[in-house]
């Protein structure tokens, strides 16, 4: 049984706007899964479907089922969802940006009902994971830098003691050195905490590194999955995010005439 499924998803907004078109996925325990895609495809999309945050943005799943250890989840509220362990971190960070580092951090604690020792435990294993935080954790949250705030936003989701966290665009806006930081960071918790990642992300190559599992969303349907390594060394994926193919590379005419006939398309 995977840990996190979604069966044949159909997603609509304003009643109007058909977004996702038959969406299925699945999680196993303790696994890192990269849903990739150009901007639009739906990967925000599919992650607020699993985190019932649809409703805010007038969105609602009109067909198929979420499922979260074995127990449909998708007609629960977002509060009940962090509760059992599914939290998401939005993309664009959403800090409070006139708190602390560190009062950001206490409200991923919210939900849970635990002593001061405890919580103290917890915002020192957060400050294990991420120590620049520590170093900035009385500093006001909107005068840190883009790298800070995701690392303040993935350790506030951490205060909650998720068992599954939906990370949407980590990489957005970052500076790549930061970004590989940030996904060491994400491989460690995915080891040493046994936290599961869904991770939206339109950086391919990055996302595939670290991902054991991946899908390809394409106007709001998976085109594409398989195993991390497989994707990453598959032609077709090289060609279309990277202008790469085994004669080398394309120019930017010819790739813009390649996504006109996506060959998993045809």
């Amino acid at each position: 049984m995977s840990y996190l499924s979604i069966n044949n998803i159909e997603v609509i907004y304003d009643h109007v706007i058909l977004v996702l078109k038959g969406v299925s996925l699945q999680v196993p325990q303790g696994k890192i899964v990269a849903l990739l895609g150009a901007n639009g495809a739906g990967k925000s999309t599919t992650l607020k479907s699993i985190s019932n945050l649809l409703r805010a943005e007038r969105g609602d799943v009109t067909k198929g089922s979420v499922e979260f250890k074995g127990e449909r989840i998708d007609q629960k509220t977002p509060a009940e969802l962090v509760k059992k362990g599914v939290i998401q971190v939005m993309e664009g960070r959403h800090c409070f940006g006139h708190l602390s580092i560190e009062e950001n951090l206490l409200t991923g604690a919210y939900t849970r009902s635990q002593s001061r020792a405890e919580l103290r435990e917890s915002l020192d294993k957060v400050y294990a994971y991420f120590p620049r935080l520590k170093t900035r954790r009385t500093s006001q949250a909107g005068y840190t830098s883009g790298g800070e705030q995701q690392m303040c936003a993935i350790g506030r989701a951490l205060m909650a003691k998720p068992e599954m966290i939906l990370l949407d665009e980590p990489s957005m806006g970052l500076a790549p050195q930061i970004v590989e930081e940030i996904f060491e960071i994400v491989k460690d918790l995915n080891s040493k905490e046994n936290v599961s990642f869904l991770l939206a992300e339109q950086n391919t190559m990055v996302a595939l590194r670290y991902a054991d599992f991946g899908y390809i969303l394409e106007n709001g349907r998976v085109v594409m999955e398989g195993e991390a390594e497989d994707l990453r060394t598959n032609e077709d994926v090289k060609e279309f995010y990277l202008g790469l193919s085994s004669e080398g590379r394309k120019s930017f005419r010819e790739v813009k005439h390649y996504r006109r006939r996506k060959r998993w398309l045809s």
